[in-house]
């Protein structure tokens, strides 16, 4: 499976919009999704926030390859599931996007996603559309666990509608 990846990166894209530095949110300075941290670490220095707001969208690319796509085996997942998980990584963390899935799998919950994560995938006794609908549905719950849903919930909650519809739409 691949070839998912450059529709993934717009479709994140959207979700995370440009430049933002909201006092409430704990990843700071943050441009199409990357924060002032993701971006230094890319960079390998320090970094001012008008680079964050100068960033090249061939940086963003990049990073969301390597740091997130790469790293929940985008190219392995099904169709619709990657987008699935890959959105949520992108939004709260490639181990805590993946544990969530290997916790309804019931499979190791290491963070990472390997060969025992995929397996469980297919001897899940459900569809991909089950998976998806189980895993947005828990995503959903997370969100509420966390002290800052007041300020970003309603966001949280339309962008794990809208990620569900598409992922649907993408088995097909």
């Amino acid at each position: 499976m691949e070839g998912n990846f450059d529709k993934c990166l717009e479709l994140v894209l959207k979700h995370e919009g440009g430049y933002v530095d909201h006092p409430k949110d704990p990843g700071g300075a943050t441009n199409y999704g990357v924060t002032k941290k993701v971006y230094e670490t890319y960079l390998g220095r320090e970094c001012t926030k008008q680079e964050v707001k100068d960033m090249p969208l061939e940086a963003v690319s990049e990073i969301y390859k390597r740091k997130y796509w790469d790293k929940v085996r985008g190219d392995d997942l099904p169709s619709g599931l990657d987008w699935c998980i890959f959105d949520f990584a992108v939004n709260a963390g490639v181990s805590r996007a993946s544990k969530l899935l290997q916790g309804f799998l019931k499979t190791s919950v290491d963070g990472i996603i390997g060969s025992g994560t995929l397996s469980a995938i297919e001897a899940y006794p459900t569809t991909i559309k089950g998976v998806i609908e189980t895993y947005t549905a828990q995503r959903s719950s997370f969100y509420r666990t966390l002290s800052t849903y007041d300020t970003f919930g309603k966001g949280w909650d339309k962008r794990c509608y809208e990620t569900r519809v598409t992922a649907i739409e993408m088995l097909t």
